[in-house]
């Protein structure tokens, strides 16, 4: 699935602190040190003075990844955004967010490097009011073991670790999880059990040194820390942004803490891990030039006409916003403004040359994306070069976009898609890579079949198989992937389980099933038969054929847990 082709930095939002092509050199340019937590013994006198406009929220965003989401969010419930570009704004804040997103050693650098650690700390020494998000709870912790050990703010007691995935856990955790409140800590008090959206493949754990900190944990193979409070300081592991109308509960009420924001909050019925429910917007430039969604059958997006025109099943932000209202759990597109549920791009992720000679490498394209509103990167043919020179030499180069992204976003914000064929086999051992014995043989009787890869939008097969794919690109930092199937795309008789199944049993990452949703029992068919951690489709979705909700109360009624 391609999305809209590479951005120039001129489309992108613009930070007064720190530009788009600028916090991507002083972040590709860090060294991994082994830091120690920040000492307050050492730490002089800082002085700390709010500001008085209400209506200001200042925002650390130390320039990676995704923060235009919690900018959304902050003007959308009425706020304005001032942003941090000296240590001093931090101590003047009347209030301060920091969406963290990214990887743990990078952020303590630039942190360390410019004074705003040391910041940072004195600010919350002096209990002044202050949401941490995601990365942004975890720098609270004395150290993390990601690309570590690595110090941390040395705040909270306690080390930063990576999940275990020896139980069958899914690492990265994402999706939407429940929330297991242990004291009154004012943000939460409208979550009211229902589900919160999470991605992150480290977590710190609760202990006697750091109880009298934590607000709430989640179950994820262990008991982890959801959510930290003392006093004025709240820092959560979920993305409140990324939580839908839930989530902005939460940032109203870190916002507005002595408001009176809602009656009687609604109860949900979340308990544990949700499956997710995607909606897929593949946004093409038409024959006009206009973009519009698109939907291919086998991968032509072309009206089966005289005049073969590119299908148009609407426009991107409308739909875009349909599906957030309809409570999609996921929209892949292009950032839009108005849905605050995680939204994941592809398309173009890769380096290149343009016709002036600048080199772009592709963790460049990759923050182009980040920065405009992408949660997450997905790549596809490059996945499959990346993953062909890694089978032939063994060796991670770290030059690959897969480890140049995941090493400084985190494995978390890397997708790879894989777009495989079927190729029918009557004995197994007729190729070297991993078949399977088919569910339904093949059109002349043949019983097996493996997977061949392809690149370029599926014009093009390689020497490679989606099992040795999906094996390889995990090892090089994949987070999650993305598992299509051309010869069931647009066919609408389900997915092909027999793929989803071999490639989900074969990776401890999250798999997205996808390709040939026609109605409701296809995603419960796939839930109950494989280990697919979320389902999506499009055509049904954008021609209103078969709605989100509809899904989604079928799959409840099969006791098949969702977010509602």
């Amino acid at each position: 699935m391609e999305a809209a082709p590479f951005t120039s930095p001129s489309s992108t939002s613009k930070t007064p602190s720190i530009s788009s092509s600028s916090s991507l050199i002083s972040l590709s340019k860090i060294s991994y040190r082994n830091h120690s937590p920040l000492k307050f013994k050492s730490r002089r006198n800082l002085s700390v003075r709010a500001s008085n406009d209400d209506s200001v929220v200042t925002l650390l965003d130390y320039g990676a990844g995704n923060v235009r989401s919690v900018r959304n969010a902050i003007r959308h419930l009425g706020f304005q955004i001032k942003d941090v570009q000296t240590p001093k704004d931090i101590l003047n804040a009347r209030r301060l967010i920091f969406p963290g997103v990214g990887a743990f050693a990078p952020a303590m650098d630039v942190l360390n490097d410019n004074g705003m650690g040391e910041a940072l700390c004195s600010y919350i020494q002096n209990d002044r009011p202050f949401l941490g998000i995601c990365l942004g709870l975890q720098l609270l912790f004395e150290s993390s073991d990601e690309n570590g050990p690595v110090g941390g703010l040395g705040m909270i007691p306690g080390v930063v670790g990576r999940f275990d995935s020896s139980h069958g856990f899914r690492v990265p955790h994402i999706g939407w999880n429940a929330l297991q409140i242990t004291k009154d800590s004012e943000i939460l008090d409208d979550i009211g059990n229902r589900h919160v959206y999470f991605v992150h493949s480290y977590r710190a754990m609760p202990s006697n040194e750091n109880k009298e900190w934590i607000s709430s944990t989640c179950n994820y193979g262990d008991e982890f820390i959801a959510s930290v409070r003392r006093g004025n300081v709240h820092a959560v592991q979920f993305h409140p942004e990324k939580s839908g109308d839930v989530g902005l509960s939460v940032l109203r009420r870190f916002l507005l803490p002595k408001s009176s924001l809602t009656g009687k909050r609604t109860e949900g019925k979340a308990s544990k891990l949700a499956k997710r429910v995607i909606a897929c917007l593949d946004v093409r430039a038409n024959d006009e030039g206009d973009l519009v969604v698109t939907k291919g059958d086998q991968y032509d997006v072309r009206e089966h006409a005289e005049q073969s025109k590119v299908r148009n099943l609407g426009k991107p932000v409308e739909l875009a916003g349909q599906y957030y209202n309809d409570g999609a759990d996921e929209v892949l597109r292009r950032a839009s403004e108005n849905v605050f549920v995680p939204l994941t791009v592809g398309g173009g992720i890769r380096d290149f040359t343009d016709l002036n000679g600048r080199y772009y490498s592709s963790l460049e394209v990759a923050s182009e994306y980040f920065r405009p509103g992408a949660d997450k990167i997905s790549v596809g043919s490059d996945a499959v070069h990346a993953a062909e020179e890694y089978l032939k030499t063994k060796v991670k180069t770290g030059k690959s976009s897969i480890e140049q992204i995941s090493r400084v976003y985190g494995n978390q914000a890397v997708v790879v898609s894989i777009d495989p064929r079927r190729v029918y086999l009557n004995d197994p051992s007729d190729v070297e890579f991993k078949s399977i014995k088919l569910t339904t043989p093949g059109p002349n009787g043949e019983e097996y079949a493996w997977y061949q890869c392809t690149i370029n939008g599926g014009r093009e097969g390689r020497p490679i198989g989606a099992y040795e794919l999906a094996k390889a690109v995990e090892e090089l930092g994949a987070g999650e992937i993305l598992l299509n199937c051309i010869d069931c795309d647009g066919q609408g008789k389900g997915f092909d389980i027999d793929l989803v199944k071999m490639i989900s049993d074969a990776v401890s990452i999250p798999v997205i099933a996808s390709s040939g949703a026609g109605v409701s029992e296809h995603f419960s068919d796939v839930f109950s038969k494989t280990n697919a951690s979320a389902a999506l489709a499009a055509g049904i979705f954008h021609r209103k054929e078969v709605p989100v909700q509809s899904v989604k109360e079928h799959l409840l009624k099969e006791g098949i847990e969702v977010r509602i």
